[in-house]
């Protein structure tokens, strides 16, 4: 039987014919719609996100609830008694549950455990080790807890389907499911899982994994971090392991472990990069840039010490050295905003790569070539675009990673059929993405040469590259993901 293509309107009938008289719960940190003030009028936008992509068209057949923090300005004002608005706000089909937290609670939560303790220590950097500090904890465990009582407040003892989002919440499923056993939950993890050698060094470790084995179902992005996890459960808790059927039997009940590679719309960003204003973008940055003639790479990453932007920019400069003839001839644009900058670790890391562009600028830049151009201001859509169909090659170096959407982003938008992928193997992407030129970031000789090879091969064997990933990233797109979760789910429920 040929597989159907996952689409918003496939997805949109699934839950619409499956869901049944089940209401249908997503929590995230993030939330799909922002209210904010701007000219003394109340405005919204929504965030580019792929997990909203995803999840706004289950959200709008299912009918459903999303709850997550209100962070703009103007949410509060929008909100009736129960903190909830009806979203889409010009088209409005469910519900938005805002949760609101003090500056201290998200310093505690967001800035301290999730991305101090838990994003360092599932991200095998090597070079940036996790603080875990026990007042950070305390206020983690304590926002699980609001967003459990916010859950079961819009659940009111009814049947329901939960899917949570991410590591900022490693403590909720559980629980949920001590307030209400018959909920089905389920959980994606959207960053890698590490060995149960590098975990066990969290002091909470068995706590964090109690809190997620309260799922029925918990996804990662590859069958690597699926078997991980089991690992770290049969060490840590003694867990009883299936790994035939990939599953953790702990407290005499079962949870699915199982691999859900997150993907991107792959249709709306072909379409988004062939318009007039990506054109005009493109027509602009090349007047700008002097890019005419030019080799031109891109690197699209928020500052963020898994990206490895510093060891791209090292190996940039060794290929500027031990190829004297590409010096003039390549111009390498690195794009990314600063990001959480209240850490040290991530003021740290914009400096190391600010001073290296720099470096590279001053040894080897002229006065009419700038091998180096840092793009560090928030890019539109089309700007994006514009970048991503400039580039001969896109270099994503990531030192760890989830998945990668940069990756996927970047072949979509190829509408051209032409470019070249260098493409770190520690991401999730990579699995998937075969024909990119893969790398280890680690190996700065080698990346060098890599970057020579870009630019070195011939159009035939980048047009077939290209094709095939291009098939790749439009058969497993972001609805497949979503789709896939939300099926398994609802099978799981037993509706």
């Amino acid at each position: 039987m040929k597989d159907l293509k996952w689409d918003k309107d496939r997805l949109y009938q699934l839950v619409r014919g499956k869901l049944g008289d089940y209401s249908f719960v997503v929590i995230s940190n993030r939330e799909p719609y922002i209210h904010t003030m701007s000219g003394g009028k109340i405005v919204w936008n929504r965030p580019v996100s792929g997990l909203t992509e995803a999840l706004d068209p289950v959200m709008r057949a299912a009918q459903g609830t999303w709850v997550a923090t209100g962070m703009g300005d103007a949410d509060k004002k929008v909100v009736d008694d129960h903190n909830r608005v009806a979203v889409p706000p010009d088209k409005p089909e469910y519900s938005l549950r805002r949760v609101w937290l003090t500056e201290e609670e998200i310093k505690g939560f967001y800035l301290g455990f999730a991305n101090e303790a838990l994003w360092p220590l599932c991200h095998v950097t090597f070079f940036t080790p996790p603080i875990f500090r026990e007042t950070d904890w305390n206020t983690y465990k304590k926002v699980n807890q609001i967003f459990a009582e916010a859950v079961s407040q819009e659940v009111a003892g009814g049947k329901a389907m939960v899917l949570v989002q991410d590591y900022h919440f490693a403590l909720l499923s559980r629980l949920i499911k001590e307030q209400n056993p018959k909920i089905t939950v389920g959980q994606f993890w959207h960053i890698p899982w590490p060995t149960h050698e590098i975990f066990r060094t969290c002091p909470w470790q068995e706590e964090i994994l109690d809190g997620l084995l309260g799922n029925d179902l918990l996804g990662f992005h590859t069958q690597s971090y699926c078997d991980n996890l089991l690992e770290t459960a049969e060490h840590s808790l003694g867990a009883k392991i299936d790994r035939e059927q990939s599953a953790v039997v702990h407290r005499g009940k079962t949870t699915l472990v199982q691999p859900f590679p997150i993907s991107v719309d792959f249709d709306w960003l072909s379409r988004e990069a062939d318009n007039e204003a990506v054109v005009r973008e493109m027509e602009k940055m090349s007047r700008q840039f002097n890019l005419k003639g030019k080799y031109v790479g891109v690197g699209m990453d928020r500052m963020d010490y898994t990206k490895g932007i510093p060891q791209r920019l090292q190996a940039l400069e060794k290929f500027l050295e031990r190829f004297p003839d590409y010096r003039g001839k390549v111009v390498f644009i690195q794009a990314g905003m600063p990001s959480r900058t209240q850490i040290e670790s991530y003021k740290d890391i914009g400096q190391e790569i600010e001073d290296l562009m720099k470096g590279i600028n001053d040894r080897y830049g002229t006065d009419s070539w700038q091998p180096v151009i840092p793009m560090t201001k928030q890019l539109t859509p089309s700007a994006l675009a514009a970048l991503r169909r400039l580039a001969n090659f896109c270099v994503v170096s990531s030192l760890h990673d989830g998945m990668n959407l940069v990756a996927k982003e970047f072949v979509a938008s190829r509408i051209d059929g032409d470019g070249v992928l260098i493409l770190s193997q520690f991401t999730g992407a990579a699995a998937e993405m075969g024909e990119a030129i893969l790398i280890n970031p680690f190996a700065i000789d080698e990346f060098a040469r890599k970057i020579k090879e870009a630019i070195e091969m011939p159009e035939p064997e980048r047009r077939r590259r290209m094709k095939a990933m291009q098939k790749t990233v439009a058969s497993n797109n972001i609805y497949r993901w979503g789709g896939s979760m939300v099926s398994k789910l609802i099978s799981m429920a037993g509706v």
